[in-house]
């Protein structure tokens, strides 16, 4: 159901009750089963996560208090400056975020990690741009679980140029803002997330871990977005900037 409603855009309000998930722990499978189906529905390959409900401002706007993870498939990644189809998307949104890319794995013989041992398989940092579909009829009537089990919204990244010299850089320091049309619509620093960008991946290596997974080198990570979702009308042209690491940037047609 979940498959057919992704590739289909249809909107839908809940799954039904005999296979929702009750845990997060369920969520996490129903979503593991997921990504046996997408990469032949068109999707390719998995080859990068996505985190959200990272900052106070996105738990406080979706309502959920707690990170929560999901794919990103490789027909849904462009580079810097990218152009997407309004009508190829349910209701899209953007979030303004800080990626990195592995260069090594993170398994589960490593763990539990730390700051430091995430940072170590770090190769580079970026700007990134999260595009979401809000498939759903009410989202916030969804438990956490659900929207997990649906890869929690996700519809693509857009990447900037990567910095792979980025130790000198102070991650929890940057500064990022969204611009949609020209106008700046809202700012952030990388402390908003959980404190300092690499916990979010300190949080999500664990977890991959705690179900035997692990998050594969080559892969990248977009770790929670400094501003509240802006909903795109077509015509829409957002830009992501954050300092030290450069811009990405999305047009809606």
């Amino acid at each position: 159901m979940l498959c057919a409603s992704r590739i289909n855009r249809e909107r839908f309000s809940d799954l039904p009750a005999d296979c929702r998930p009750d845990s997060t722990a369920e969520g996490y499978a129903v979503q593991e089963a997921l990504h046996e189906l997408l990469p032949a529905r068109g999707l390719g390959p998995l080859v990068g996560w996505k985190i959200g409900c990272t900052t106070k401002v996105m738990q406080a706007y979706i309502g959920i208090d707690e990170p929560c993870a999901g794919a990103v498939f490789a027909s849904q990644v462009q580079g810097q400056a990218a152009r997407c189809r309004a009508s190829d998307f349910v209701r899209a949104g953007v979030e303004c975020e800080i990626a990195v890319q592995l260069g090594s794995d993170l398994g589960p013989a490593g763990a539990p990690y730390t700051q430091a041992d995430v940072a170590r398989a770090v190769s580079a940092v970026m700007t990134s741009i999260e595009i979401v579909d809000d498939r759903y009829i009410d989202f916030r009537g969804l438990s956490a679980p659900t929207l997990i089990s649906d890869d929690f919204f996700n519809a693509g990244a857009v990447l900037g140029e990567a910095c792979t010299d980025w130790q000198h850089i102070d991650l929890a320091a940057l500064r990022g803002r969204m611009i949609v049309n020209g106008r700046e619509i809202g700012a952030g620093t990388g402390a908003d997330i959980l404190d300092h960008p690499l916990n979010a991946l300190v949080w999500l290596a664990n977890l991959r871990t705690s179900f035997g997974l692990l998050l594969e080198a080559g892969a990248f990570v977009s770790l929670g977005s400094i501003v509240e979702t802006h909903w795109v009308a077509p015509g829409d042209d957002i830009e992501a900037a954050i300092d030290g690491l450069g811009a990405a940037r999305v047009t809606f047609s």
